[in-house]
């Protein structure tokens, strides 16, 4: 009996194996640069089913690897069964307790979605295409993290399946130590098939990208450093140099603020009196716009990115990214930290005390990303002197590794969950903490 025949045996929903129709594409991640190998792919029909594959996978001796759509995907995935969430996709928001349900297939699109009508937001990225428990495992960060902190800090409760095929619903008063893990510390130790957490009131929103030609890109960074120097928590500002194809060097600053339009103007003002500005899309917005800002795509496709913490905004890095056009990169962008994000949270993510990230993304050409890979590795070479070397977990990119993302006291705590609930290695995370 084949793996596929086996599995089918085993669990409700789909299974392709190697040879059967369409396993090509199930395999395949929303990165399309990524080539993941696997031994099958399953797309549970419901938490049942994700429990009866993991207890075939922890007596059979099999790894299982986890992806509603495969944004943090690495390749690493060996001889792995791919399991797919998606169709784990309820979702249930209760404004009056100010919290939201969600299944670990559903997007942050759905749930902002939900959320809006009520005055109500979640602590959602640029992408409305994320899944929120991906997400959130890798911590979170968001556009209100300065002001409400990390994503994965907020929750109350998972709806787990642990590496012998046992559901379960934890909190920090059920499994602390589990609890802890799971926020923030990645996909490990065990399959989240639903997540509670809360929603943070949002009664105004206002945001949008301002949008210069390049050579105004000087200006704008001084103004943006002056601008993210006093900024209050409600404000976040992100810097982008832009190489669109076929499109002129551009800069942008996106931003939103939780809080009335006006005084975000006001705050923004030296931004405003920089000329030649070729676009603005500041607005009040529903929360459910919030994938607007930045209209990241929202289909699969090939991409390579790279990103490094900030230890500060000085000229020294302010030459750095501004010596050279950024071709072949479509973006670099710096992002605003601090406020909450630098306090103590509690949860593996830790605090930030960088008060910007750095995230560096382009498109491999028909060299493989070499080119891509090169720029990529002489800007953040040149930036060495002011980075921390501790990357977000969210933001680590293939070949990198989990130890990276944490503090060692942390990292070993983590490693310490991983040995005790998984010793048999049942379960594989784009990013294992053990490797």
């Amino acid at each position: 009996m084949n793996i596929g025949d086996e599995l089918r045996g085993v669990v409700r929903g789909t299974v392709l194996a190697a040879g059967d129709e369409g396993f090509e594409q199930a395999r395949r991640p929303w990165n399309l640069a990524i080539d993941q190998p696997v031994r099958a792919v399953v797309e549970a029909a419901d938490a049942e089913d994700v429990a009866a594959l993991v207890r075939h996978a922890h007596l059979a001796g099999l790894a299982v690897t986890t992806q509603p759509s495969g944004h943090g995907a690495t390749g690493d995935t060996g001889e792995a069964i791919l399991l797919r969430t998606a169709r784990l996709d309820h979702l249930h928001v209760d404004p009056a307790e100010r919290v939201a349900r969600a299944g670990a297939g559903v997007k942050w699109g759905r749930v902002q979605e939900a959320a809006s009508p009520h005055g109500l937001t979640g602590l959602a990225g640029s992408s409305p295409a994320v899944t929120v428990t991906g997400y959130t495992l890798g911590g979170g960060l968001s556009w209100f993290g300065r002001r409400h902190g990390w994503a994965a800090g907020g929750v109350r409760a998972f709806d787990i399946v642990d590496a012998t095929g046992t559901r379960a619903r934890i909190t920090a008063d059920d499994d602390p130590e589990l609890f802890w893990a799971l926020r923030g510390g990645g996909g490990d130790f065990a399959i989240v098939t639903a997540l509670e957490f809360d929603l943070h009131p949002a009664p105004a929103l206002y945001g949008g990208r301002l949008l210069w030609p390049a050579a105004m890109a000087p200006a704008v960074l001084e103004a943006y450093r002056e601008i993210t120097a006093t900024a209050p928590d409600e404000l976040t500002l992100w810097y982008d140099l832009l190489q669109f194809p076929g499109a002129a060097p551009m800069v942008a600053v996106d931003a939103t603020y939780l809080g009335a339009g006006g005084d975000a103007e006001t705050l923004m003002r030296p931004l405003e009196k920089i000329a030649g500005r070729l676009s603005d899309s500041r607005a009040v917005l529903p929360v459910a716009g919030l994938g607007a800002i930045t209209a990241e795509p929202t289909d699969p496709g090939p991409g390579m990115s790279r990103a490094e913490l900030l230890t500060g905004l000085t000229d020294d890095v302010a030459a750095v990214l501004l010596e050279q056009p950024i071709d072949p990169l479509l973006s670099v962008q710096v992002r605003h930290l601090g406020g909450a994000l630098a306090r103590p949270s509690g949860i593996p993510a830790g605090q930030l005390a960088e008060p910007y990230a750095l995230y560096l993304f382009g498109i491999p050409g028909q060299d493989g990303g070499a080119a891509v890979r090169e720029r990529m590795d002489r800007l953040t070479g040149a930036l060495v002197p002011c980075t921390s070397g501790r990357k977000p977990f969210t933001f680590l990119a293939p070949g990198e590794r989990a130890a990276a993302a944490f503090a060692p006291g942390d990292l070993a705590r983590l490693r310490d969950v991983k040995r005790s609930r998984d010793p048999r290695g049942t379960f594989r995370s784009n990013f294992p903490v053990l490797a």
